[in-house]
């Protein structure tokens, strides 16, 4: 059985007086020990969330793929795991749209963060012009073929899908659109790690809040949210985590 994932990602959103909004939140996560909660931050404020709130689990949005180097600017899985990152989120669809990442440049990054002992949540996701042009499962199925490391299982990778489209725009796919892309990634998960693929859970995101999750929380093969927008605040993050904590 696998447990419901509630996952926020802050994105370059916050500050130290926002993680006033992570004891809340953490609370609602301590009265739902039937599921998982945790929260990405922006590296910035790792170290000092990870001290507000020590039993939430705090991520990081993204880490380099080198464990150290000349990489002006980037973070490596280790120094996140230093600061009090358990998890980081790889191959977002922001990042591959205005970054440029590849398929490619998410499963190194997967892979670094494995080496250091992170758990991982890995992006997938098609546009609305794939969507359109009903290449939607071909594109979804391409990404994990490439992004997906050889040896993952469910005790540190977790699969989000997100179409790129839905993602702060409030617009969502239908629920049989939604059950329709799990079903293809978790098929496409057992051809890549056979039966480790049962124990992997499969996150839905793109404009979740507290009025639509259950309905998408209760769809087949959908084990949880990744919630961006609506983990800034715990006034709509919160019934995000009582929704699933119902089922």
């Amino acid at each position: 059985m696998r447990r419901k994932l509630v996952a926020g990602n802050w994105k370059m959103n916050g500050s130290r007086a926002m993680l006033v909004e992570l004891e809340t939140i953490a609370a609602a996560a301590q009265a739902a020990p039937g599921i998982d909660v945790s929260v990405a931050v922006p590296f910035t404020l790792i170290d000092a969330a990870s001290q507000r709130v020590p039993g939430l689990a705090i991520g990081a949005e993204d880490v380099h793929e080198a464990d150290s180097g000349a990489h002006t600017g980037c973070v490596s899985a280790a120094m996140v795991k230093e600061v009090g990152a358990s998890f980081t989120i790889v191959g977002h669809s922001e990042r591959r749209a205005d970054q440029h990442e590849t398929s490619h440049d998410a499963w190194a990054k997967a892979a670094a963060a494995r080496r250091q002992g992170l758990h991982v949540i890995l992006c997938c996701g098609e546009t609305e012009a794939e969507r359109d042009a009903d290449r939607a499962e071909r594109v979804v199925q391409a990404q994990i073929e490439k992004s997906v490391p050889d040896n993952a299982d469910g005790s540190w990778f977790t699969l989000a899908y997100e179409p790129r489209w839905a993602i702060g725009t409030g617009r969502t796919p239908t629920l049989d659109e939604i059950a329709a892309i799990h079903a293809i990634a978790r098929s496409k998960l057992r051809m890549l790690i056979g039966d480790a693929a049962a124990g992997v859970r499969i996150l839905y995101g793109g404009s979740v809040t507290g009025s639509n999750a259950a309905s998408i929380l209760d769809t087949p093969n959908v084990d949880g949210a990744l919630v961006g927008g609506a983990s800034l605040t715990a006034d709509k993050f919160v019934p995000i985590i009582e929704a699933a904590a119902t089922l």
